[in-house]
């Protein structure tokens, strides 16, 4: 029995709750998966899964075993990494799952030059704006907009998107151009609902002008729960957009989007990564991330707001 394959099998089964999901995170048959288990239970003479029909559970030992493993095998890759180096050329295959328009028009038109600094790291890159189970997928890190609800995650703030109004010249030739954000609400006007994957629901936003602070959330003929897709609609002339700036700049200046109530202020959304808080933070997440910072500082920094 190799006592690392051993300890690492365990400690996936624990985070994804099945030997099958374990299995297919690591590469590994189902049958590898559980001898390895196995073989350890007989060496430590300790039962530390209760296996059912329907899932897996830790028992108390194998709970107690579990937090001694995860940070043996953060120990053994700080060791590998620590070396003069390796420091330097961090490796291994990094999982993420990032929103569709960011990943198209920000983070892979950046990554050949991150392959070029670290062209040892392979990212599996999920593009998505599903909500991810980090734990039971087994992805790395998330980057994800809007407040974080799972309290649970360890998250860094990497970016402020700054929002604007806009909608297609095709719509607004039919529709008419709406001179105040409350015509969104209560007149034949119409926007493209977005559909949060953790609500399911288009939300409302926020805009203020001298004393009014408004939330608006309109009224849509069609809602999707894709970025690319909602942009798509928006150009098409389905309704009314909130975009992010990086999303809208290029398609303003082709004139394909109008910028709408220019003198209202939108709050800006919040960018995060997110990982486990319980699994060790490796050399090249670290770098990623690092990254990614570096890289969102061009197009939307982060707002100090220290002196409001």
């Amino acid at each position: 029995m190799d006592r690392f394959d051993a300890m690492q099998a365990f400690a996936r089964v624990v985070e994804a709750g099945s030997f099958t999901k374990a299995a297919e995170t690591l590469h590994m048959s189902k049958t590898t998966v559980t001898q390895l288990v196995q073989q350890l239970e007989a060496r430590l003479r300790v039962k530390l899964l209760n296996r059912t029909t329907r899932k897996v559970n830790v028992t108390a030992d194998g709970a107690a075993y579990y937090q001694r493993v995860i940070r043996l095998l953060a120990d053994l890759d700080d060791a590998e990494t620590s070396l003069p180096g390796a420091a330097a050329l961090p490796s291994g295959r990094l999982r993420v799952d990032v929103p569709s328009p960011l990943a198209r028009l920000i983070l892979i038109p950046a990554l050949p030059e991150f392959h070029v600094r670290y062209p040892h790291i392979q990212i599996d890159m999920g593009v998505s704006d599903r909500i991810v189970d980090i734990i039971d997928e087994n992805v790395d890190c998330v980057v994800r907009g809007g407040e974080l609800l799972d309290q649970s995650l360890m998250a860094r703030k990497i970016a402020d998107l700054q929002l604007g109004v806009f909608a297609a010249p095709a719509y607004l030739v039919r529709e008419g151009t709406p001179a105040h954000p409350r015509e969104l609400e209560d007149s034949h006007h119409r926007v493209v609902g977005f559909l949060w994957a953790r609500t399911g629901k288009p939300v409302p936003y926020a805009l203020h002008r001298a004393g009014e602070n408004l939330h608006i959330k309109g009224r849509h003929v069609l809602a999707v729960d894709d970025g690319n897709a909602y942009l798509a609609a928006g150009l098409a002339g389905m309704g009314v957009l909130w975009l992010p700036k990086y999303m809208s700049a290029v398609h303003q200046a082709q004139g394909e989007l109008v910028p709408l109530f220019e003198d209202w202020q939108l709050d800006p959304m919040p960018l995060y990564v997110a990982y486990p808080p319980n699994r060790h933070v490796s050399l090249k997440l670290r770098v990623f991330i690092d990254w990614i910072v570096e890289v969102m500082a061009q197009h939307a920094p982060v707002i100090d707001r220290s002196g409001y």
